[in-house]
C-alpha cells in the first residue's frame, strides 16, 4: 500500500501529477452519489424540522402569530443549508475522487485540500465485498469494499468505492479475485447451501430477542419524552394495572417487552438472511450473498480458510441447531456496520445440516467438529461449580445483609432468588463442563467450550503460529492448565480450557510438532545406581 510520494515508474500514463481523465485507466465513482447524499440529508432535515413544526420546542421558534412567517422561513433556510451543504461537499469529493485497476495495483486518489493517494497490491487483495442499502438498490448502485484483511488502524488496508454501478462492482470483484484454477478433486462447485425459511424459528431463541425487547421499552420511554408525554404514558400504565398486584404488573410488562423482542428478532432475521446463498466459485472462492433491504456479497478465498467454527447459543443449541462461521484470514471489518457478521457462512440451522455444510466447506467427508473429544478432568468441573455457586450466592448474600439492617422483606427476596439461582447455577456449571473437550482430527485441532455460547472450532494445524500456556495459582493447585493456539485467522486465538496438565501439553506438542518443545523444561535422567 502506498501513500502520496511513493516512487513510481516514470512515463506511465496517469502516474505523475493529477490523475488523468477516463481513457487512461482512471474512473470516477458514480455521479448519483450526489443524489444519495441529498436524499439522506433530506431525511435528516425532515427529522429535525418536524419536531419544531409540531411545537416540540415549546413555541420558541414560531412564537406569536406575527412572527410565525419569519420563523418558518428561518426553519426552511436551515433545512436547505443542511441539505445543500453536504451535497456541495459530495460534488467536490466526486470531482476529486478517482480509482484505477492496474496490472499490479489498485489505486484510489481522493481529497481537495489534503490529497490522499493510496494503493493496494493486487496480490495482497483478499476481499472484494459488495453492499447496497435500499436507496442504493433503487438507484442501481453498490458500495465496494476492497481489502487485504489486515487489521490495521485507520483503514489503510481497505479501499472503499462508494458508490459505483452494480455492473461495475461485479466487474471489479471478478477482476480482482481472479486466482489460479480451483483445487482438483471431486468436490462440487456452485451452490453449497441456501436458506430454509423454516430456520426463522431459531431467531427468537438467541439473546437478541430479550435485548431487542429492552430496547423497545427504552424507545417507548424516549419517544414519549421527545413529545413531552412521558408522564402521561406512565400514568396510563399505572391506571391500566390499578387493580393488579405489583408482581403481576412486572411480569406482564416483561412479557410484553419479550414479545416485542421476538417480533423484532424475526424481522432482523428476515433482513439479514433473506435469499441467503453460499456458493463455491471456480478458482476457489466462497461467496455468501444475503439480505432483504441491504444486500451483501461477501467473498472468502479458500486458500485463506483455516477452519470453521460451529457456534451454538444456549437456546439455539437446545433446539438442536448451530451456526457455521469461517475461520479465515483476510476477513475484514465493516467500520460502518460492526454487526455485519461478515464471517458467517450459514445462519442457525439444524445441527446435522450445519455439520454437512462445514464438511463441504472444508472439502472433508465428515466435519472435524464432530470428532470424539477428549474429556477434561474432574478438577475442571469443580472449578466451574465453585465459580457458578459463588456468582449465584453473591446477590442473596448482599440482600441478606441489607435485610438484617433495613427490612425483613429483603430476606424473603434473597431466599426466593437463591432458591432459583442455585439450581440454575449448578445446571449451567455441569453443562459448561460437559461442553469442554479437545482432540486432533486429521489436519485439524478441535476445541470446544462454553455454555451460553458453545463454540466448537476446527483449526488447521498448519495455521497455528504459536502457543500460550497459562496456569493460574488455582489451576496449579487443581493440576490443570489452559493452552491457547494463536493464529492469524478468525479470532486470532482459540483456547483449550482447564485441560489436564500433562495431557494439555502433549496435545499442543502433537498438534504442531517442534513449535512448543523449545519452551518446555526437560528433567535430566537419573543416572543408574542412584
Amino acid at each position: 500500500m502506498s501513500e502520496q510520494g511513493e516512487p513510481r515508474e516514470s512515463g506511465a500514463p496517469g502516474e505523475s501529477g493529477e490523475p488523468g481523465e477516463p481513457g487512461d485507466g482512471w474512473r470516477r465513482i458514480d455521479k448519483k452519489a450526489l443524489l444519495v447524499t441529498g436524499a439522506v440529508m433530506g431525511s435528516v432535515a425532515v427529522g429535525l424540522c418536524l419536531p419544531i413544526l409540531l411545537g416540540l420546542s415549546g413555541g420558541s421558534w414560531l412564537g406569536p402569530r406575527a412572527r410565525r412567517g419569519t420563523g418558518l422561513l428561518l426553519l426552511l433556510a436551515g433545512a436547505a443549508l443542511l441539505v445543500l451543504g453536504p451535497v456541495a461537499a459530495e460534488y467536490v469529493n466526486w470531482r476529486k475522487t478517482r480509482y484505477r485497476v492496474g496490472p499490479d495495483r489498485v489505486e484510489l486518489h481522493t481529497g481537495l485540500f489534503f490529497a490522499k493517494r493510496r494503493s493496494l497490491a493486487r496480490e495482497r487483495i483478499r476481499t472484494v465485498d459488495l453492499a447496497a442499502n435500499p436507496l442504493l438498490r433503487v438507484l442501481g448502485l453498490v458500495k465496494v469494499r476492497i481489502g487485504t484483511g489486515e487489521q490495521s488502524g485507520g483503514g489503510e488496508s481497505t479501499l472503499v468505492l462508494d458508490p459505483v454501478t452494480r455492473p461495475e462492482g461485479e466487474r471489479l470483484r471478478a477482476e480482482l479475485l481472479i486466482r489460479a484454477a480451483a483445487t482438483p478433486g471431486g468436490h462440487r462447485e456452485g451452490v453449497l447451501a441456501t436458506v430454509d425459511l423454516g430456520w426463522i424459528r431459531y431467531a427468537p431463541l438467541s439473546f437478541v430477542a430479550p435485548a431487542l425487547g429492552g430496547a423497545a421499552a427504552g424507545a417507548v420511554m424516549q419517544i414519549s419524552d421527545w413529545f413531552g408525554v412521558q408522564h402521561e404514558v406512565i400514568v396510563h400504565v399505572g391506571d391500566f394495572f390499578r387493580d393488579t398486584s405489583v408482581t403481576m404488573m412486572i411480569l406482564t410488562l416483561a412479557l410484553a417487552a419479550l414479545l416485542a423482542g421476538v417480533v423484532g428478532s424475526l424481522g432482523l432475521w428476515v433482513e439479514m438472511w433473506w435469499n441467503h446463498r453460499l456458493e463455491r466459485e471456480p478458482g476457489g472462492t466462497l461467496r455468501v450473498r444475503r439480505g432483504l433491504f441491504t444486500v451483501r456479497s461477501i467473498s472468502i478465498e479458500e486458500r485463506r480458510l483455516r477452519g470453521v467454527e460451529l457456534v451454538e447459543p444456549l437456546g439455539v443449541r437446545l433446539a438442536g441447531a448451530a451456526r457455521v462461521d469461517a475461520v479465515a484470514t483476510g476477513i475484514g471489518r465493516d467500520d460502518q456496520d460492526k454487526n455485519a457478521d461478515l464471517h458467517v457462512l450459514l445462519p442457525a440451522a439444524p445441527r446435522s445440516r450445519a455439520a454437512a455444510v462445514a464438511a463441504t466447506v472444508l472439502r472433508e467427508p465428515v466435519t472435524p467438529t464432530d470428532a470424539p473429544l477428549t474429556p477434561h478432568p474432574g478438577a475442571a468441573r469443580a472449578r466451574r461449580l465453585r465459580r457458578a455457586l459463588a456468582a449465584a450466592l453473591l446477590l442473596p448474600a448482599l440482600l441478606t445483609g441489607l435485610g438484617i439492617w433495613l427490612t425483613p422483606v429483603l430476606l424473603h427476596i434473597a431466599a426466593g432468588f437463591a432458591a432459583v439461582a442455585l439450581p440454575a447455577a449448578v445446571l449451567l456449571a455441569l453443562d459448561a463442563y460437559r461442553s469442554l473437550g479437545h482432540t486432533l482430527s486429521g489436519d485439524y485441532l478441535v476445541a470446544r467450550s462454553g455454555t451460553f455460547r458453545r463454540s466448537t472450532v476446527a483449526l488447521q494445524r498448519a495455521g497455528v503460529i504459536g502457543w500460550v500456556v497459562k496456569r493460574s495459582l488455582f489451576q496449579r493447585r487443581a493440576g490443570v492448565l489452559t493452552v491457547t493456539a494463536t493464529t492469524a485467522a478468525g479470532a486470532g486465538a482459540y483456547s483449550v480450557h482447564d485441560a489436564d496438565g500433562s495431557e494439555g501439553l502433549v496435545f499442543a506438542r502433537r498438534a504442531v510438532p517442534g513449535l512448543l518443545e523449545p519452551f518446555l523444561e526437560t528433567r535430566p535422567e537419573t543416572p543408574p545406581g542412584r
